[in-house]
């Protein structure tokens, strides 16, 4: 299966406000590539994000802001293309609210998202990304650093697809 594992974090309570993006290639099965940037969000920080994530302010400054970033991702996000996250209301939230904010194009595009499916087809107490990590024995070095939880989503992923088979992950696919 080809598919593009992404996730945001966010410097407020605001969803317009990525302060770092991830992305994670998968072809046939295999990672081929990850991507990985800070977001200045041109927005303020609040403390909890920061104590959740640990980016700061002072650590985005330099950082590209999203609408100079999105002409190097938008290829991802196209119809023909199956994007994956965890809590995907989330970050596909986040990705139209901060379009939205520099007046960009929302796309429409193919996506699955892993909590869905672990709810459907896993046996958990809960289905927090660190939970079904630990569960499936899966590496998820840095809880919300955007580029290992695209990481251990797409590793989510393909260990459904190896034991449920790609037909019952693909009955969850949507068009956003």
């Amino acid at each position: 299966m080809n598919f593009v594992a992404f996730d945001f974090e966010t410097a407020n309570a605001k969803r317009n406000s990525a302060c770092s993006v991830a992305l994670t290639v998968v072809e046939n099965n295999q990672v081929i590539d990850e991507l990985y940037s800070l977001i200045n969000p041109q927005a303020s920080f609040y403390w909890r994000n920061t104590q959740v994530h640990g980016i700061r302010e002072k650590d985005v400054l330099d950082a590209p802001t999203f609408a100079e970033l999105w002409p190097h991702i938008s290829n991802f996000f196209t119809k023909d293309r199956l994007i994956v996250a965890h809590n995907a209301n989330f970050d596909c939230s986040v990705l139209s609210h901060t379009l939205q904010l520099y007046n960009l194009s929302v796309p429409n595009y193919l996506v699955l998202d892993t909590l869905t499916t672990s709810r459907n087809l896993l046996n958990l107490d809960n289905y927090k990304l660190n939970t079904i990590c630990s569960n499936l024995d899966i590496t998820l070095k840095h809880h919300h650093n955007a580029l290992d939880d695209s990481r251990a989503c797409a590793d989510i992923l393909l260990y459904q697809i190896r034991n449920y088979g790609v037909d019952r992950v693909s009955n969850y696919i949507k068009l956003k």
